[in-house]
């Protein structure tokens, strides 16, 4: 059994609720994380509160700067996601967790109708995109009514905002990538730095999980490296994509 040393006057002015999930990650891990990393966490999660933005996140899991797989499954908020066939060898602890394209998937195991039909959010963080037309994430049953999904489309992003139909945005990059909608009749699409108002009527949302690197009832599983991701209420996706943004680059810088 590893022994963890954590000097409680070290982290003293840390966010309570960092500190609970740096907690959490190094009992996960079995040994402390880098000072540099717990510094990334806490600034992340200061600076969503300073935004006003962090209550509206829901349920979300830093993809990154665990030690162990283990570890980079532990919930930032809301409940644990369900491992479905990823293996230590997919995570790397700078750039994320990497898909297969044809049986792996993260259940968010909350529901995509948990969160209001004009009042969520849905984004993650892109280290290396889709080789195809892949789901990155969302509860999708074949574009099915109130459908909620991001994915690759030709060269660009793809985006079923509760509804069945879909919207074309930006280019199929790598970064911050997410939807939000705050009206029943328009929602806000952030892709490449840069956000789009696109028009689009709302539907009941299904009660289907939300899957990550997947989309429910799809078998277009994304063969992407994800190293963050994020559910619930409507926000400002801007001030989300900065600090996802500045949490996985100083992540990778205070790695060794």
């Amino acid at each position: 059994m590893s022994i963890i040393y954590i000097n409680p006057y070290q982290f003293a002015a840390f966010d309570p609720d960092a500190l609970t999930y740096i907690s959490a990650v190094e009992t996960a891990d079995g040994q402390a994380l880098e000072t540099g990393v717990r510094v990334a966490i806490n600034d992340f999660v200061v600076g969503c509160k300073s935004d006003g933005i962090w209550t509206a996140i829901k349920a979300s899991c830093i993809l990154a700067g665990a030690r162990t797989l283990a570890g980079a499954l532990v919930p930032l908020t809301g409940g644990a996601p369900t491992n479905n066939s990823f293996v230590s060898a997919d995570y790397d602890r700078e750039t994320g967790l990497v898909g297969d394209g044809s049986t792996k998937r993260l259940d968010s195991n909350r529901a995509s109708n948990a969160d209001p039909q004009d009042n969520f959010h849905h984004a993650t963080y892109i280290s290396s995109v889709n080789s195809g037309d892949f789901y990155y994430m969302g509860q999708d049953q074949s574009g099915s009514v109130g459908a909620t999904a991001i994915f690759r489309f030709g060269n660009s992003f793809g985006f079923r905002n509760r509804n069945g139909g879909f919207d074309v945005a930006g280019s199929n990059a790598a970064g911050f990538v997410g939807q939000a909608r705050a009206s029943s009749s328009t929602y806000l699409a952030r892709v490449n730095s840069a956000s789009s108002t696109l028009t689009r009527t709302s539907q009941t949302p299904s009660s289907a999980n939300v899957f990550i690197f997947a989309s429910d009832g799809s078998a277009a599983y994304s063969d992407a490296r994800l190293s963050f991701y994020s559910i619930g209420e409507s926000l400002d996706l801007a001030k989300l994509d900065t600090r996802v943004s500045n949490l996985i680059t100083a992540i990778g810088a205070a790695i060794p």
